[in-house]
C-alpha cells in the first residue's frame, strides 16, 4: 500500500449508481452518480433495465477517476455493493438481459407467497432460509422470469424455450451484485450476503437449497457460485483492454445494508446500524449463531471474511422512509428533500395526522403484502407542514417497530444506534428518533456507508488494509442525539400502532 492508491466502491442503488473511491484513512477522495429509471409498467410492478444500469457504472466510474485525477492502475480493489433481490437474467452466449430487473419493491407474486402459505410452506422457508416468505425477496421474481419472458424477444431463434435453457446454464440468474461482477470479470459470482436474500439459500448450510430450487421451479444451472464478502481469491480482475483501461481486481461484495453494518465497522455482537434510504434497514451483528426471530425480523448473512466463520445478523426491513420523502416531493408538497426539515420544525406537532406509507405493503415487523399507504387524523385545519412532520415520524416510528422487535428477539438493549444514509443529513429526523426509540442516535462523518463497507471488504482482502482495528480507527462521530426523556414518544407511538392498523389488508384485487 502505497500514498497514491486507492480502492474504488461501486454502489448500485434502487434509484442511481455511485462510485466512490476511498484512500488508506476511509476518506473520500472521489465521487459520481447517475440516476436511472424507474420503469412501472402495471399497478404494483416496479422494473430497472439492467443494460442501463451498467452503461451507468462505467460511465461514473471513468467521471469520477477523471475528475479526481485518478489513474486506473491506482487502484488496487474494487468492491461492489448494490440494491438486494432486484433479480436479473441474461442470456449467457451475448450478455444481455433476457428482460427488465424485477425490482425488490416489486409485487407482482403477491399471490404466489400466499399460496406458498396456503400449502403449509411458509415455517420450512423461514427456518432454512431467515426470511419472512415476501414478494420482496428474488426467488418468485426469478421464477416468474422464467415462466413469462417471451423468447421471441431474446432476438434469436432457439428450438428451446428460455425455461430450457436456464436448465442447460444458457440462461443465468443474479441479484445486481453478480450482474455487475460478470460484466466486469466474466465470471458468474456472488456473494453470501446477496446469496442469503434470494430466499433459495439455505444460511445454515451456506449453499443454494434443492428442495428451495424444486419449489420455486429455479434450475441450479443457472445459479452463480457463491463466495465470502471479503475474497482473498478474488472474484475475478477487469480487463485491461476494457472500459477501465487497467487490470483490477475486484475483491468484495456485499449487499446494500450489510455493506453498511461493515462501513459502520459492526464487527461484534450487539452492534447495530439503521440506514435510511428509499427503505430503512436496521441490522444488528449476532455474531456466529443465527438467532431466528420470533417477532416478525429477518435473520440474515451479515457478511463473512476469507477463512472466518460467517457473522450473522438479525434485520428489520422497512420498504418505505426515503421514498415517503420522495412521494411529498412527486405530490408537490415539498420542492426538495432538505425543505421537509424546515416544514416540520415549523409546527409543534402533526395536529393528530398519522402517515403509513404502505406504499408496498409493509416489512417488518408487520409482513402485510396488502397493506396500502394511508393518512390519518385529518381535518379541515390540516396543512401540508403537518403532513410532512407525520411522513417524518412515519420514518421514526417504523424504525421503533423494529428496534423493539430486535430487542426482544436478541436479548440485547441497545446502547446507541449507528445511523447513515440520506435522510441523516435531516437533524430534526434524527432528533426525533432518538427520542421517540429513546436511543442516543450516532452519525458517522462518512455516510456513505455502503460503499465505504464494500471498499473495505475489497481492500482488506487484497491487503490494502491489515485489521478490521484499521478500520474502526477510521470510524469517526460528526454528531449525536441524545434522547430526551419527557416527550410523549409513548402515546404516539401507540396512535401511530392504531393508524398501522387501518392500512392493513387493503389491497385485494388482483394483487392491488
Amino acid at each position: 500500500m502505497t500514498d497514491d492508491t486507492y480502492v474504488g466502491a461501486i454502489d448500485q442503488g434502487t434509484t442511481g449508481t455511485r462510485f466512490m473511491v476511498f484512500d488508506h484513512s476511509g476518506k473520500v477522495i472521489a465521487n459520481a452518480y447517475e440516476k436511472h429509471e424507474q420503469i412501472y409498467p402495471n399497478p404494483g410492478w416496479v422494473e430497472h433495465d439492467a443494460m442501463e444500469i451498467w452503461e451507468n457504472t462505467k460511465s461514473v466510474i471513468n467521471t469520477a477517476l477523471d475528475d479526481a485525477l485518478i489513474d486506473a492502475d491506482q487502484l488496487e480493489a474494487l468492491g461492489v455493493t448494490n440494491q438486494r433481490e432486484t433479480t436479473v437474467m441474461w442470456d449467457a452466449e451475448s450478455g444481455r438481459p433476457i428482460g427488465n430487473a424485477i425490482v425488490w419493491q416489486d409485487r407482482r407474486t403477491t399471490d404466489r407467497i400466499e399460496k406458498l402459505e396456503a400449502d403449509g410452506k411458509k415455517d420450512e422457508v423461514q427456518q432454512k432460509t431467515g426470511l419472512e416468505p415476501d414478494a420482496y425477496f428474488s426467488a418468485t421474481k426469478a421464477e416468474w422470469l422464467l415462466d413469462n419472458t417471451d423468447p421471441i424477444k431474446l432476438q434469436r431463434s432457439r428450438p428451446k424455450d428460455v425455461r430450457e435453457r436456464a436448465e442447460d446454464g444458457e440462461i443465468l440468474f443474479g441479484t445486481i451484485d453478480t450482474w455487475v461482477i460478470y460484466n466486469l470479470t466474466g465470471n458468474h459470482i456472488t456473494d453470501v450476503t446477496n446469496a442469503s436474500r434470494t430466499m433459495l439459500f439455505n444460511i445454515h448450510e451456506m449453499d443454494w437449497d434443492e428442495e428451495l430450487l424444486e419449489e420455486f421451479n429455479v434450475p441450479a444451472a443457472t445459479l452463480p457460485e457463491v463466495r465470502p464478502s471479503s475474497d482473498e481469491e478474488t472474484y475475478g480482475s477487469t480487463d485491461p483492454d476494457g472500459f477501465l483501461g487497467a487490470e483490477v481486481p475486484v475483491a468484495g461484495a456485499l449487499g446494500d445494508q450489510q455493506a453498511a453494518l461493515f462501513g459502520q465497522t459492526c464487527f461484534d455482537a450487539g452492534d447495530a446500524k439503521n440506514t435510511y434510504g428509499t427503505g430503512s434497514f436496521m441490522l444488528m451483528n449476532t455474531g456466529d449463531e443465527a438467532v431466528m426471530s420470533e417477532h416478525g425480523l429477518l435473520t440474515t448473512v451479515g457478511f463473512q471474511r476469507s477463512g472466518e466463520p460467517v457473522q450473522y445478523a438479525l434485520e428489520g426491513a422497512i420498504f418505505i422512509t426515503g421514498a415517503a420523502i420522495e412521494w411529498l416531493e412527486d405530490m408537490t408538497l415539498i420542492d426538495n428533500a432538505a425543505e421537509s426539515e424546515k416544514l416540520a420544525r415549523s409546527v409543534d406537532s402533526t395536529d393528530g395526522v398519522y402517515f403509513v406509507p404502505a406504499f408496498a405493503g409493509l416489512g417488518a415487523p408487520h409482513w402485510d403484502q396488502r397493506a396500502r399507504g394511508t393518512v390519518v387524523g385529518m381535518t379541515r385545519g390540516t396543512r401540508r407542514e403537518h403532513l410532512v412532520r407525520a411522513v417524518l415520524e412515519s420514518i421514526a416510528f417504523q424504525t421503533r417497530d423494529v428496534a423493539e422487535a430486535m430487542v426482544e428477539d436478541s436479548g440485547i438493549e441497545l446502547g446507541s444506534l449507528r445511523v447513515d444514509g440520506g435522510a441523516v443529513k435531516n437533524n430534526f429526523l434524527c432528533q426525533l428518533q432518538a427520542n421517540i426509540i429513546d436511543t442516543d442516535i450516532v452519525r458517522p462523518v462518512v455516510d456513505e456507508t455502503t460503499a465505504l463497507g464494500s471498499a473495505y471488504a475489497a481492500g482488506l482482502a487484497v491487503g490494502y488494509w491489515d485489521t478490521i482495528d484499521e478500520l474502526r480507527d477510521n470510524w469517526q462521530i460528526d454528531r449525536s442525539f441524545e434522547a430526551k426523556s419527557g416527550v410523549d414518544a409513548d402515546e404516539r407511538y401507540g396512535r401511530w400502532n392504531e393508524a398501522v392498523e387501518r392500512s392493513l389488508d387493503w389491497a385485494r384485487d388482483g394483487g392491488e
